[in-house]
C-alpha cells in the first residue's frame, strides 16, 4: 500500500477529494494540518444546523493506492489541473507491513463507567475489580462506550439501579432504549437488574447489532423499529442528538410512566436551554451530569 499525501487550501477540498476518488484511491482523509497547535480548528455538524466546512484552513488529504505506480499517476494528473495550483505535495511513501486487526483493536481498551462497571472488548480481560461488565466490540452501530454521552447514560444507570438515592428494589422499571444503536444502553439496563427491555432504532443494522451484543452479554431484551415500542416505561434512554431529541419531545415524554425518568443525551452544553423550551410543554429538565461539554438531561413524571 501507498500513501499520497497533500496539502491544499479550504475551498479545494472537495474537489481534491472527489478527483482522487475518480482516480482510484482506495481511501481518501482528511485532517486538520494545523492541528494540536495554536491554529487547530474545530469543525461540528448536527442535523437541522449550519453545516460544516469542508476543511480546514489547511487541509492534509492522504489517499491510499495499492501500487505505487497508480498513484504517481494520479498525482502527474492532479499537477495537470487548473484546481491543483494552491496545492501541495506532502509526499508518496509505503506503508509499512502491519497487523491492521491488532492494531484497530488498540485502539478500544477497557472503559471504566463506575469503578466497579466496566465496558471490555472481548479481547481484553475485565479489570480486578470489575463486578459488573459488557463485552462489546466496536461494529456498524454507534456506542462502544468511549463517547461522553454513553458513559453518562450507564452511569445514571448504575447509580439509579444501586445508588443511596434509588433503591435496588425500585430498579429501573421496564425500559426503552430509543436510538439504541449498539444496544449498549439497553444492555446496562439489563445488567442493572432491568429484565422488561425495549431497544429501538431507525436502522436495521442496528437492531441486528443490539439482539448480537445482548445474546453475547446473556441479556434478555427485544429490539426493533421505532413502531415496535408501545405503552408507557418506567425508564425512556434517548441518546440521539439534540435536534432529534427536540422533534421526538411529545413522543418520548408519551411513553414515560407516572413515576418514571426521561433520559436524554447527545446535547451539547449550550444546547440545555433549547432542549428545556422543546419540552416544557411536558416535563421539566435538568442537567444531571456532564463531561467534556457534552450534558446528560433528566426529567421525572
Amino acid at each position: 500500500m501507498f500513501e499520497l499525501k497533500l496539502m491544499c487550501p479550504q475551498e479545494r477540498v472537495e474537489t481534491l477529494s472527489d478527483a482522487l476518488e475518480a482516480l482510484d484511491a482506495l481511501s481518501v482523509s482528511i485532517e486538520d494540518a494545523d492541528a494540536q497547535t495554536d491554529a487547530e480548528q474545530a469543525l461540528f455538524g448536527e442535523p437541522g444546523m449550519p453545516p460544516p466546512k469542508n476543511g480546514w484552513q489547511r487541509s492534509r488529504l492522504t489517499a491510499l493506492y495499492g501500487a505505487e505506480a497508480l498513484a504517481q499517476d494520479a498525482l502527474t494528473q492532479l499537477q495537470a489541473q487548473d484546481f491543483f495550483v494552491d496545492c501541495q505535495v506532502l509526499g508518496l511513501e509505503e506503508l509499512p507491513e502491519q497487523d491492521w486487526v491488532r492494531l484497530t483493536q488498540s485502539q478500544f481498551t477497557p472503559v471504566e463507567i463506575t469503578p466497579e462497571f466496566w465496558i471490555v472488548p472481548t479481547w481484553h480481560e475485565p479489570p480486578a475489580q470489575a463486578r459488573t461488565v459488557i463485552r462489546l466490540d466496536p461494529g456498524l452501530a454507534f456506542g462502544t462506550g468511549t463517547h461522553p454521552t454513553t458513559r453518562m447514560c450507564l452511569r445514571w444507570l448504575a447509580q439509579r439501579s444501586g445508588g443511596t438515592e434509588f433503591s435496588v428494589k425500585t430498579g429501573l422499571g421496564r425500559v426503552l432504549d430509543y436510538g439504541c444503536g449498539s444496544g449498549i444502553l439497553a444492555i446496562g439496563a439489563g445488567k442493572h437488574g432491568a429484565t422488561d427491555i425495549d431497544a429501538v432504532d431507525i436502522d436495521d443494522a442496528a437492531v441486528d447489532s443490539t439482539l448480537l451484543n445482548a445474546q453475547a452479554n446473556q441479556v434478555q431484551l427485544k429490539a426493533g423499529l421505532p413502531d415496535t415500542a408501545t405503552g408507557v416505561y418506567q425508564t425512556v434512554l434517548a441518546n440521539i442528538l439534540a435536534t432529534p431529541l427536540k422533534v421526538l419531545a411529545p413522543l418520548l415524554w408519551s411513553h414515560v410512566a407516572p413515576g418514571g425518568s426521561l433520559v436524554l443525551a447527545g446535547i451539547l452544553g449550550a444546547q440545555a436551554d433549547e432542549l428545556k423550551a422543546a419540552y416544557a410543554p411536558y416535563c421539566q429538565l435538568a442537567i444531571a451530569d456532564q463531561q467534556e461539554g457534552w450534558i446528560l438531561m433528566t426529567a421525572s413524571n
